[in-house]
Formats: structure tokens, sequence, C-alpha cells
């Protein structure tokens, strides 16, 4: 059952602000929450889609797993942030991850249907989510470029540079395991580059806790 923090919550999301109170009241009769313990299952690939969620608090990855049984790492979902919401626009959509917490965490599911019902009769929610996905696809297309032209090293330095923004120290936030996934990099390549970083006094790391201390090494890594 959802709390008035939960509501609260929710109805700062930009995919909820525009509703009124009488659709919002609609929504929280069929949503549901998740509580879910580290590496604990929310559903599996090919389960049939029902509802499209939010991310309350905690880590949740969407993966995939291939037909040799490694896990492919597809996303990593904060909180504040949804995922299978361009499923609901399909018939008989089946889920095309799976996805799991990788610390404790909290998801609000909201059913699909009653959902799109609701759509029906909030153009500008429409636009709003259409401008979800478009962002969502135009970031899948910009990762394909990335991983058919840069190695590993690049995008994990890449990936420091954007995680760090002004700052020099950072905290990964995931296990390296899984970041190494995310980033389409083997984790025995994941800590070569990493020990190549630390020798080459590009960067220190503790722990989940790195510091850059060379800035435009790091970026000359980064780039192609």
């Amino acid at each position: 059952m959802l709390t008035p923090l939960h509501k609260k919550f929710v109805r700062n999301i930009h995919l909820f602000e525009n509703l009124t109170d009488d659709q919002l009241a609609g929504i929280w009769e069929h949503a549901c929450l998740h509580k879910l313990q580290k590496e604990e299952s929310l559903f599996s690939q090919g389960d049939e889609v029902e509802s499209f969620y939010l991310v309350f608090n905690g880590l949740v990855k969407l993966f995939r797993i291939s037909a040799d049984g490694q896990e492919k790492v597809i996303e990593v979902v904060k909180d504040g942030e949804t995922f299978g919401e361009a499923l609901m626009f399909l018939e008989q959509a089946h889920f095309p991850v799976s996805v799991s917490a990788l610390n404790e965490a909290e998801v609000i599911a909201f059913d699909t249907k009653q959902f799109l019902q609701m759509l029906n009769k909030n153009p500008e929610t429409c636009m709003v989510l259409l401008g979800k996905m478009s962002q969502r696809i135009r970031g899948l297309v910009h990762e394909i470029d990335h991983l058919s032209v840069q190695t590993g090293r690049h995008r994990l330095a890449s990936y420091l540079l954007e995680q760090a923004g002004d700052n020099d120290n950072l905290r990964l936030t995931m296990p390296k395991s899984v970041l190494a996934s995310r980033l389409s990099i083997k984790p025995e390549t994941f800590s070569r580059i990493i020990k190549q970083l630390r020798n080459s006094e590009t960067i220190t790391v503790d722990g989940s806790d790195i510091k850059i201390l060379d800035r435009d090494q790091m970026q000359d890594f980064a780039e192609v």
C-alpha cells in the first residue's frame, strides 16, 4: 500500500505531474509497492507485461541472460526513474529483460491498462511520455555508437568522467561486476583497465571511492 510519502514522491515525477487529483486517485487505487531485498527478483524475462514501474529508492538492474548463460546488464535504474512504460502500448507484450534489486529497494508498480485509459483523457501526459521514450531511444543510439567505435578503456574513462562531473571524487553506486557488464566489458578486462589507470597515476581507488588525479589524461583515455 502506498503511503502519503510515496504519493507525494509520485506527484513530483514528470510523468504524473500533469494529472488531476481524480486521475491520481485512480492510479493509487491500482498501484502497489514492492519492497525488494538485495538480489531479489521483480520479474523475469518473458513474463507478461501488466505493469510499469517507478523506483522509489534503491537501485535495480535490467538484464538479459544470453544463450551461453552470461548476464548482460542493459540498464541500472535509480530512484525517480521509470522503466517498462513503453511496453504498455504493445498488445500481449512480454518483458524483454529481467529485473532484480542491487540493494534494498522500493519499487512502485502501475497498472498498464488503467494508465492507458487515463492517457486517453490527458494529452499533456501523453506528450511527456513520448518525450521520455524519445530521449531513451536517443540514449540507446548513442550507446550503440560508443560500443561500435570505443574500446573498453574509452567507455570506462567516459563513464567515470560523466559520473564525476566537475568533481574529482566519485563513488561507484553499483558493484564493479555490474558496471563492467553495463559497459560491455569482461570482468577481467575491467580489472586490467582499472590497474592501468592506477599505474599511470590517472586515478586512485579505495573500495568504491575513486579520485581522478589527472583529468587531462582521463579525457585522453575517453576520446576515440
